[in-house]
């Protein structure tokens, strides 16, 4: 279930992508949950730097806007899984261009000007 975070308030489509993609964490979130599915444990050793209350709030936040699946399942010790929605998917594969722009226009320079 989507929640809109500022109903009325968006300018246009990007405004309100950018209001669930928001955070430094939530792209890279999505990319390691492309990958499959994964349990916080994972996805806090996948993304070095986060922080357990951070990763815990963008998790949440993208459960609420749908992009993020929690399922819990009843055994000892409790064992918790995120993954992506059909609507999460489709997110990421908005994002691929976005993602095939920096590779070419930023990280490839980087590397050329590094190597120089």
């Amino acid at each position: 279930m989507a929640v809109a975070r500022r109903p009325g308030a968006y300018v246009c489509g990007i405004d309100a992508a950018m209001d669930v993609i928001g955070g430094k964490w939530k792209v890279l979130i999505l990319w390691a949950l492309h990958e499959r599915p994964c349990r916080f444990g994972e996805l806090r050793r996948e993304l070095p730097g986060v922080t357990e209350k951070v990763l815990a709030s963008h998790l949440r936040e993208l459960e609420a806007d749908g992009v993020v699946h929690r399922e819990e399942y009843d055994e000892v010790p409790p064992r918790v899984e995120y993954s992506l929605t059909p609507r999460g998917v489709s997110l990421n594969e908005a994002l691929a261009p976005l993602g095939a722009w920096g590779r070419d226009h930023v990280l490839a320079p980087a590397r050329e000007a590094a190597s120089a």
